[in-house]
């Protein structure tokens, strides 16, 4: 599966802490081999971010995405609940 980073994503990736960009490798790992992974808790999102899902890095973070095709998905963000 292909995995398209968009600017906001890339900026906000960049301020996390060490340990959170750890955190996120690894479930992008998991994310890779099956999105709807138990362990990624992926849900769809309501309201203005209907169109986009989201999946747990840890208790604290959490990545929005989108699919774009069947083989490729758009990160649009990453950060604590307060971005969703």
């Amino acid at each position: 599966m292909k995995i398209v980073y968009s600017p906001t994503f890339l900026k906000s990736y960049r301020r996390l802490s060490l340990q959170v960009k750890l955190a996120a490798e690894k479930k992008e790992t998991v994310f890779r081999k099956n999105p709807f992974d138990k362990s990624l808790m992926t849900h769809k999102l309501h309201g203005y971010l209907k169109e986009y899902l989201s999946f747990s890095v840890n208790r604290d973070y959490r990545i929005i995405f989108e699919f774009e095709s069947k083989q490729m998905v758009r990160f649009h963000m990453i950060g604590k609940h307060d971005i969703y």
